[in-house]
């Protein structure tokens, strides 16, 4: 298997406007790292069915594994599920297993408030949109309601809810990936970093391609801070690799002390 790299897609007007703060990308981060992955790349897009569409379709171009979270219910701002059919090129159909456990999550709810279920009733009807899929989707089991998420190839759709994206997202990592060499643990980079003071990137900068150019696989970063509340001014530069960039780090620091810059903390990540 070829090795994939991890993208991330969230979906709503309520997150580019400030009505809700984003919790996904973080939380995708965290999951990410404990099972030795890195996150590759994120997109926002707002309710806006040609972004979307546009989003989806680059995702599914890419050969990524892309996570989509929100927008795949069936209230008129939702527009996932149609975009995500419009950017594979394939019609939206009800998924068999999808209508099914909203059938059975609707009696649920039936019987939790003493009602007796009524499956033809016009909002009971409706919400069977929410296993209206892409032709030839997946589902992804939802804990939370059992509302089901979808997957088409690598890329996979979740709602816009923590409460059920987290989960679910997990379970995708877990049980579509666990057996995936090429994928699990191919991101895992350590970091070998130094703090400067009182230097300029610029004036570091060829020191960096000096780096980059001597060392393959090795990339050289740089992260500047103008106001620490315990360093204060500093640039910590540092390098990272597949695997321990020891070598490199001792000809970054070693160039560092040759060009007279004054060095603080080491750390390694």
């Amino acid at each position: 298997m070829k090795s994939k790299h991890i993208g991330l897609v969230i979906v709503g007007d309520e997150i580019l406007s400030g009505k809700r703060q984003d919790k996904h990308l973080a939380k995708v981060i965290e999951l990410l790292g404990v099972r030795g992955l890195a996150l590759a790349w994120a997109r926002y897009v707002g309710d806006d069915r040609p972004r979307i569409t546009e989003a989806l379709h680059q995702a599914f171009s890419s050969g990524d594994i892309v996570f989509c979270c929100g927008g795949i219910g069936a209230t008129p701002d939702d527009h996932t599920r149609q975009c995500a059919a419009a950017a594979a090129g394939v019609p939206l159909l009800l998924h068999p297993q999808a209508k099914s456990l909203i059938v059975e999550r609707m009696r649920d709810v039936a019987a939790e408030q003493g009602q007796v279920f009524e499956p033809d009733r016009p909002d009971n009807q409706h919400r069977l949109n929410m296993g209206v899929f892409p032709e030839g989707a997946r589902i992804i089991p939802n804990p939370y309601n059992k509302i089901a998420g979808f997957s088409l190839g690598d890329v996979h759709f979740v709602p816009g809810f923590p409460v059920m994206a987290w989960p679910m997202i997990e379970w995708v990592l877990d049980m579509l990936y666990a057996d995936a060499a090429a994928l699990h643990g191919a991101a895992r980079t350590v970091e070998r970093s130094v703090i400067v003071f009182g230097a300029m990137e610029a004036a570091l900068t060829p020191l960096m391609e000096d780096i980059e150019a001597r060392f393959a696989g090795i990339k050289v970063f740089s992260l500047p801070s103008v106001d620490h509340k315990t360093l204060g001014r500093h640039i910590e530069l540092g390098v990272k690799g597949r695997s321990d960039p020891a070598e490199a780090y001792a000809a970054l620091r070693a160039g560092l002390l040759a060009a007279g810059a004054q060095l603080g903390p080491e750390l390694v990540r």
